[in-house]
């Protein structure tokens, strides 16, 4: 199971940082994925981390604003948001990917988590 937490209301420009536990304890096998999904539109991507915190991409997006890190010790995975916009307003997924390395692709994703709400106004 994974549990997300960390959204809120926060102002344009401001910082929130999501956190995502796993109850699993095979949690290094896991690539780990954040996802959002904004109001009427489709789930997209957000940013990805291997399974060892060595590897991390993100969506263009949120390139240069987000940074995805992990602690396998506390089976967490983090998900820092700075420079925030309206278009950031959005509920934040966490997703685990099994011996991957942090695909985009939401079908590469077994495990989902339920979701924290990010509102971010202007």
């Amino acid at each position: 199971q994974l549990q997300a937490s960390g959204g809120g209301l926060v102002r344009a420009g401001g910082a929130l940082r999501l956190s995502c536990e796993a109850s699993e304890r095979t949690f290094s096998s896991y690539a780990m994925g954040w996802f959002r999904q904004a109001p009427g539109k489709e789930r997209e991507f957000a940013a990805a981390i291997d399974w060892s915190g060595g590897r991390t991409h993100y969506a263009d997006s949120v390139q240069g604003r987000f940074t995805v890190s992990r602690d396998n010790a506390k089976n967490t995975v983090y998900l820092r948001m700075t420079s925030l916009k309206p278009e950031d307003t959005a509920v934040y997924y966490c997703a685990a990917q099994l011996y991957g390395s942090g695909s985009s692709d939401l079908s590469d994703y077994k495990y989902w988590g339920q979701g924290t709400l990010v509102t971010v106004s202007s």
